[in-house]
């Protein structure tokens, strides 16, 4: 069974701020709450073909996986995927503008569990969006106070 959660946000700062930040895999242990760690495998900055290695705690396991970057058009765009680990999986964050100078950024992740995910895909999807939103009510909080 397929998992595909998509969840979004109004974040009270330009397009390029919140893009920029959030495309930043350094910042991902700051706004992420499961992130534990992220070690990028390329030199930085980002770009297409980029390998970052991350490790996050999600539903009580400790997973680690490698994400290469996919896709980036910035302040539009940026997509990363892994085919590591119980789930193979492809994130993707774009970002739109919103009257009154703010910016919808929108949170998809997509892919197909195997393993112990496979078993726990209706409830990931859950658990998934949960973590999703309370991570980007995270990064809402971390930029509109630096502005």
């Amino acid at each position: 069974m397929a998992v595909d959660v998509e969840t979004s946000i109004e974040i009270n700062c330009e397009r390029s701020v919140v893009a920029a930040y959030a495309s930043d895999p350094d910042n991902a242990t700051e706004w992420y709450v499961n992130i534990k760690t992220v070690e990028w495998q390329t030199p930085r900055p980002v770009v297409v073909g980029s390998r970052i290695a991350f490790a996050a705690e999600f539903l009580g396991r400790r997973i680690a996986y490698t994400y290469e970057v996919r896709d980036l058009v910035a302040d539009e765009r940026f997509v990363m995927s892994t085919a590591e680990g119980p789930f193979p999986m492809q994130t993707t964050y774009t970002w739109q503008d919103v009257p009154g100078g703010g910016t919808r950024m929108t949170l998809r992740n997509a892919g197909e569990p195997s393993g112990f995910g496979k078993v726990a895909a209706p409830m990931m999807s859950t658990f998934m969006r949960r973590a999703n939103q309370k991570d980007l009510a995270r990064l809402k909080k971390v930029l509109e106070a630096r502005t």
